[in-house]
């Protein structure tokens, strides 16, 4: 067996984030028709575009390792799509729907956030300077995407789900 070294984890996790991503990329058209406020359409569909690019960084960085761009099943992420879908499938028509799918982009954008702050740390510890750049705008991106959720969340949608609660 070989010897596993940063590297191999660097490169497990990288494939793991590219499984995540092209999950995610499926799922969020999905949330965005599930969605009942344009303000949300809008930012799950925000979501999918930069996740479009997001893959694209994923397979610069592949390149710049030598490794071909190949995912690796991500059972968080599987997990996170599903509660998602649950959401989707318990609370529509439901006041709390879009809160609920607030909450699920959230999960995703938290496991991004996650896995790219780590992959960022080793890529600068292995020394791949142009891959810790192409991380970093993944993370970036990322955060301002929770940010702009968290937004929309306090600004609307739980306010309106919580509209429809019983004492």
């Amino acid at each position: 067996m070989a010897e596993k070294t940063l590297e191999t984890l660097f490169h497990d996790t990288l494939k793991d984030i590219y499984f995540a991503e092209r999950q995610i990329l499926k799922a969020l058209p999905k949330m965005a028709r599930a969605a009942t406020s344009e303000e949300g359409k809008e930012a799950l569909l925000k979501h999918r575009d930069q996740t479009e690019g997001q893959i694209e960084r994923l397979q610069q960085v592949f390149e710049l390792i030598g490794k071909p761009a190949r995912g690796k099943t991500c059972e968080a992420i599987q997990g996170i799509i599903a509660e998602g879908e649950e959401i989707m499938d318990e609370y529509v028509g439901s006041v709390a729907l879009d809160a609920g799918l607030i909450s699920s982009a959230q999960a995703v954008e938290h496991y991004e956030i996650a896995r790219y702050g780590t992959l960022k740390s080793w890529a600068g510890q292995l020394g791949l300077d142009e891959a810790v750049a192409l991380i970093d705008a993944n993370l970036q991106e990322e955060l301002e995407t929770d940010q702009l959720l968290t937004q929309l969340g306090e600004a609307s949608a739980n306010p309106k789900g919580a509209k429809g609660k019983t004492a």
